[in-house]
């Protein structure tokens, strides 16, 4: 079955439509969303709600603005960061373990192993170093653009510059 028909079917309330497209980008969900939360049972947690959200939220998604996966993963972004600056989410933190630290230390300077997840690191690798620092920081760790701005040191209207830019070439390279 392609990918057409089976989000027709998503779009039509079809259980089996919504449990193969669950499976097919499970994997891909759950690494963006771990790569912002840094806890797999979190990014589970927000994993599922993403999917429960695109299913209540179907009828939003218009294959005109773009395709299903993208759809998908902006849900997923965007649940990611909203998780990080909950209440309940920054309580957590307050008695997380050393171990913790240690592993976000190590994970800044580059993409992480489960961002690869959606197979886009080695489209990522490709581009030039200004563009990595700004995607990385943008769609992998979360940020938003003044914190990103504030991170590289540079004016947020150079920041969205680069990114629009920088998604464009990736956007090339991947199409």
């Amino acid at each position: 079955m392609d990918l057409d028909n089976l989000v027709i079917q998503f779009k039509n309330k079809d259980v089996k439509a919504f449990e193969k497209l669950y499976n097919m980008y499970r994997d891909s969900m759950h690494g963006v969303i771990y790569n912002i939360v840094r806890d797999h049972a979190i990014a589970e947690e927000v994993m599922q709600d993403v999917f429960v959200k695109a299913w209540h939220k179907s009828d939003s998604y218009d294959v005109k603005k773009g395709r299903f996966f993208t759809w998908l993963i902006n849900i997923a972004r965007n649940a990611a960061i909203d998780k990080t600056r909950s209440k309940s989410f920054k309580n957590e933190g307050k008695n997380l373990n050393s171990d913790y630290f240690v592993d976000i230390i190590q994970s800044q300077d580059s993409l992480d192993d489960s961002t690869d997840a959606i197979g886009i690191k080695k489209f990522v690798d490709k581009l030039a170093k200004k563009c990595i620092e700004v995607i990385e920081l943008l769609y992998f760790k979360g940020f938003t653009q003044k914190e990103a701005s504030e991170e590289l040191n540079m004016p947020i209207g150079t920041i969205k510059t680069r990114n629009r830019n920088c998604i464009k070439e990736l956007r090339e390279a991947v199409l």
